[in-house]
């Protein structure tokens, strides 16, 4: 697949009049700088027979360069990095310190995070290297401190009239710092929730490590030929998006994602913008059939309105069960694709085996009121059957309430500050918490 790719762009490349920097000189001085300059703080207060409190404060972000293209040709690079503050002391870092802004042992750490050559032809463009990616079952999840980053070889094209066609494969994944929260042997929930059982059972991806995206899965020893995907989205009818995406990983699974989104004016009243989605997931083991047997379904449906500056939606899911698979019929999704319409900001039991998940979430943007804001508040349920693999045997309903608020001082357009909240219970029967985000954003 990287042969074939790599000899189509090459052979593009000798033939192309792509426009751009005349020179190479003037490809690198035009370039661009971009990133994040990003501030952390992250409180969670657990209640699960005794109160414990954890919390973490980190500085980093993302920092990189793209020449501006030469015969259509430009390459990047971005370094990414995490650096602990220290506010308790090493004495206690086991129990105070939350991982999830953190590298393997609660380090810091600094890394190539990306290192790219992109190539643009007409309507065709080619991606290889080091690079984030955000497709439903395969994304950067970014929730902590730093994004998932995966190698991979991505091509796309948009000759056909409203469509982009896609094309992937992936090799390597080196995990964020939320996946940290993960890599405590919790491997039956990681592995539905984004992360698996090579992060959980061996630590694999973290602190900037690319591995192995068979290894990432299912741990030491499924080493595997990687991922490959492909993707047709369609928007030739107005108001209408259809998407279909398969992800062939091999020797564990093949994942077929669709989703359809359709939006309309409401016939009330056309200021009411209405709109409604669903989704599909259906999951089948392949090859060696590393992960052993896989029979997984999940649907999902939204139904969502917009009225000024407020909007909001309710969405509802449902997950099959199968005794003889792997995950009891749940959905595995180990590299960091999250794509369901009833996720929590932190639970992720959508995917758990036998369950039905229901949310619903408004937001207030208070522009038109002088104030630069967006206020978000939304509750999750989930209805949690006894074949899930968390918690195997028992059946329990979870819950998950959260506050989302976006400030960007009209002063700094360049500066966001986000507070964030989430409230749950029963996330496993007997244990809730209260956790609070503050986050500063500085893009450039």
């Amino acid at each position: 697949m990287r042969k074939i790719a790599l000899s189509l762009v090459t052979v593009a490349m000798l033939s192309s009049g792509a426009m751009g920097a005349e020179t190479l000189e003037e490809a690198l001085s035009e370039g661009e700088f971009s990133g994040v300059f990003r501030t952390f703080y992250i409180d969670r207060t657990y209640n699960a027979g005794a109160t414990i409190n954890r919390n973490s404060l980190s500085v980093g972000g993302y920092f990189g360069y793209e020449t501006a293209p030469w015969n259509g040709l430009s390459i990047g690079a971005k370094g990414y990095s995490t650096n602990k503050v220290d506010i308790h002391g090493s004495s206690t870092e086991a129990t105070s310190y939350d991982p999830s802004l953190f590298g393997d042992g609660l380090d810091s750490y600094t890394f190539l995070g990306e290192l790219y050559m992109n190539y643009k032809r007409n309507n065709t463009t080619f991606k290889v290297g080091r690079q984030r990616l955000d497709t439903p079952m395969a994304g950067s999840d970014e929730a902590r401190m730093l994004p998932n980053l995966f190698e991979a070889a991505v091509l796309s094209n948009t000759d056909l009239k409203d469509t982009t066609l896609i094309l992937a494969h992936v090799t390597k994944e080196t995990v964020g710092t939320f996946g940290n929260i993960y890599a405590d042997g919790i491997g039956n929930l990681g592995i539905q929730s984004g992360y698996g059982y090579g992060l959980a059972v061996d630590g694999l991806g973290l602190s900037g490590e690319f591995e192995d995206m068979g290894e990432i899965a299912l741990g030491t020893g499924a080493d595997t030929d990687g991922v490959t995907a492909a993707a047709a989205i369609y928007k030739g009818i107005p108001g209408l998006t259809l998407q279909a995406w398969d992800y062939y990983a091999h020797d564990i699974l093949n994942a077929l994602y669709l989703q359809a989104d359709y939006g309309w004016d409401c016939l009330l009243n056309s200021a009411v913008k209405m709109n409604a989605s669903a989704q599909y997931i259906y999951e089948s083991e392949v090859g060696d059939e590393l992960a052993g047997d896989v029979n997984s379904n999940y649907f999902g449906a939204k139904l969502g309105a917009a009225y000024n500056a407020l909007s909001g939606f309710v969405a509802f899911s449902t997950t099959g069960s199968d005794d003889a698979t792997v995950t009891n019929g749940g959905i595995i999704s180990p590299w960091g694709g999250m794509p369901a319409f009833t996720q929590g900001m932190v639970t992720r039991h959508m995917f758990f085996a036998d369950t039905d998940a229901w949310k619903a979430a408004a937001t207030y943007n208070l522009k038109d009121l002088g104030m630069p804001l967006v206020a978000t508040a939304y509750y999750t349920s989930y209805d949690i059957g006894a074949d899930n693999t968390y918690q195997p045997g028992t059946a329990w309903e979870a819950e998950e309430s959260g506050l989302d608020f976006s400030y960007i001082p009209d002063s700094m357009k360049n500066v966001e500050f986000k507070l964030r909240a989430n409230f749950t219970t029963d996330f496993a029967p007997g244990t809730d918490w209260d956790e609070y985000r503050f986050i500063v954003n500085y893009n450039f």
